[in-house]
């Protein structure tokens, strides 16, 4: 039987719903006590007011939107050209265990200079796996 990618992509889909959910539970009182009404909130940056904890989970849940597409492309053209293989499996389950990390750590303490450094290795371990895709296909 042939390793999937489908499982990695689909646990970061969840993880990211799972940060979209405790973005919402940390905003939406927060606006209340502020004051805030949902209109209000209709430039970026309007929300800014916000305690830490709200914004966090929002700065958090948007990097969920941005390289991890990367991730979904390059995992789902890898299980699409049967490259699927036991290394690929396992860097897509690096990389989506390091994002969790990086979430995790920035929805708490969030410590920059971790936080940078846990995004330098994801970063490096989703250009191995497209690198070594790249080599394939190639």
């Amino acid at each position: 039987m042939q390793a999937s990618m489908i499982a990695p992509v689909m646990a970061l889909v969840g993880w990211s719903l799972l940060v979209w959910l405790w973005m919402y539970i940390q905003r939406i009182p927060a606006m209340q006590k502020a004051g805030i009404k949902p209109q209000d909130a209709r430039f970026p940056g309007s929300l800014s007011g916000l305690p830490d904890t709200a914004r966090q989970a929002a700065d958090n849940y948007n990097h969920l939107m941005e390289q991890p597409t990367i991730f979904y492309a390059a995992a789902l053209a890898i299980q699409v050209a049967g490259h699927a293989d036991p290394m690929a499996v396992h860097f897509a389950w690096v990389y989506v265990g390091v994002r969790v990390l990086h979430s995790l750590l920035q929805l708490s303490v969030n410590l920059v200079a971790v936080r940078f450094l846990l995004f330098v290795v994801s970063t490096g371990v989703l250009a191995a796996m497209v690198v070594r895709e790249l080599m394939r296909v190639f």
